[in-house]
């Protein structure tokens, strides 16, 4: 559920008109509720209720520092990805020491960054990281904490470029080689055994391949428990959220009205189901949730330039694009498209909706009937609070988008429009073009 919904004919974030947002800021701009982060965090925590549970918001999904501090003051510690995220998570005052870092790639840079702040543990991706990690370790004298990442061999059934849990993707170790990693990791004098980690995908909008996976992993974790002294497993994210009727998802009647098994899974049926399977083991539990705890907590709003009448087909033309949101033309995403200001008399258009990009794959709807809506009227791209400013781009030398938080009726920019001067002050012609 989130705060998008109609007040009469406007649409509103919680109780601020987007209309006004959009006038004060234009367009693109991505807009953010903190309610909806709020119950996020707060359901899924309540869901787990009876484990030890730190949840580690997976900052990749939206990590402007705003973002981070919010979640941070509610009790979030952070997983994080690349050196630059670490420094985010420092610049919003937020916690390292409870936070771990994953990814495949970890530099040597990144790895003394980590260990000089302390972090609370690396989540390992193979066995030449685990030499890296002790190298780098052993330089400053410290031992670092680890965790292995198990590749558990479970199909998320989720889109192929976002499943992390089979035998064919990069991530982790298999499961059958995992107890031979931990013995060669327990060798090295400046690494230690912190825990036990799994993630396998994305977009999850059922229950089983959860409990397959840790129905797999667990027996592991308290294998490795009774041998090594971990303390505790990190089970991953990847609940997913609703994009098809999203903006009636934000009511409990919409729900409600979901026929009986095929209800999205909500935090609660997630907790029911895996909460048995993990009490038993004695061990903290951490959680890496990024896409559930702020997709549907954000929007994009965007202008319509032009309606563009063709043979046997019409164009939408708006003035965000690929480069704002990417993830139709990457992953063939679906995001629901809704008038700011909705007029049940008018008769619907059946368009594609498109960007200004010269790319066909610049393009977010196919055919998509909506409320017919000419040059200057506003619409907003539903659930794009994950991956959508994250994966933005200057394509085209567009500006990267503003961004807004919003708190019951207070609004604020939390991350201006870039100007020109901004997208080219790296840039410089060598003296030998001059």
């Amino acid at each position: 559920m989130h705060h998008f919904r109609y007040t009469g004919p406007n649409l509103h974030c919680e109780s601020v008109d987007l209309a006004e947002v959009a006038r004060l800021y234009g367009t693109p701009t991505y807009v953010y509720s903190a309610a909806t982060m709020a119950d996020n965090y707060t359901r899924l925590a309540l869901g787990l209720t009876g484990l030890d549970v730190q949840l580690c918001y997976a900052m990749k999904a939206n990590s402007n520092i705003a973002v981070l501090r919010h979640f941070a003051n509610l009790g979030a510690a952070f997983d994080l990805v690349s050196g630059g995220e670490l420094r985010r998570v420092l610049v919003a005052g937020a916690d390292v020491k409870r936070s771990v870092f994953a990814g495949v790639g970890k530099t040597e840079a990144e790895i003394k960054l980590a260990l000089e702040n302390e972090i609370f543990s690396f989540h390992v991706e193979s066995e030449p990281e685990l030499a890296r990690l002790n190298h780098v370790a052993g330089k400053l004298g410290v031992k670092a904490p680890i965790a292995i990442r198990i590749n558990p061999d479970v199909d998320a059934h989720t889109h192929a470029k976002i499943t992390t849990g089979k035998s064919d993707n990069k991530f982790g170790i298999p499961l059958k080689f995992a107890a031979a990693a931990y013995e060669a990791a327990s060798k090295y004098p400046n690494l230690q055994l912190k825990g036990v980690q799994m993630h396998i995908g994305s977009q999850l909008t059922e229950v089983g391949p959860f409990v397959e996976a840790v129905e797999k992993v667990a027996p592991f974790a308290a294998e490795l428990k009774a041998k090594y002294g971990i303390t505790y497993f990190s089970i991953g994210g990847g609940i997913g959220i609703v994009y098809k009727d999203a903006l009636a998802s934000g009511a409990a009647a919409w729900w409600d009205a979901q026929p009986a098994g095929s209800r999205p899974l909500t935090p609660e049926a997630y907790g029911a189901a895996l909460v048995p399977l993990l009490k038993p083991l004695g061990l903290k539990i951490l959680l890496e949730p990024g896409r559930f705890m702020v997709g549907n907590a954000g929007v994009l709003l965007a202008r319509v330039e032009h309606l563009k009448r063709g043979a046997g087909k019409n164009f939408l033309i708006v003035d965000a694009a690929m480069n704002d949101l990417v993830r139709p033309a990457m992953y063939e995403s679906y995001h629901e498209i809704v008038p700011l200001q909705r007029d049940t008399s008018r008769r619907a258009l059946v368009a594609d909706v498109v960007g200004p990009i010269c790319e066909s794959g610049d393009c977010f709807a196919k055919d998509r009937s909506l409320q017919e809506v000419g040059e200057g009227e506003l619409l907003a791209f539903m659930s794009a609070g994950a991956y959508g400013y994250a994966m933005a781009s200057r394509y085209n030398t567009r500006s990267m988008a503003a961004e807004v938080l919003v708190k019951g009726s207070a609004f604020e920019l939390i991350n201006a429009r870039e100007s020109f001067e901004q997208i080219v002050a790296g840039e410089k012609i060598p003296a030998f073009l001059k």
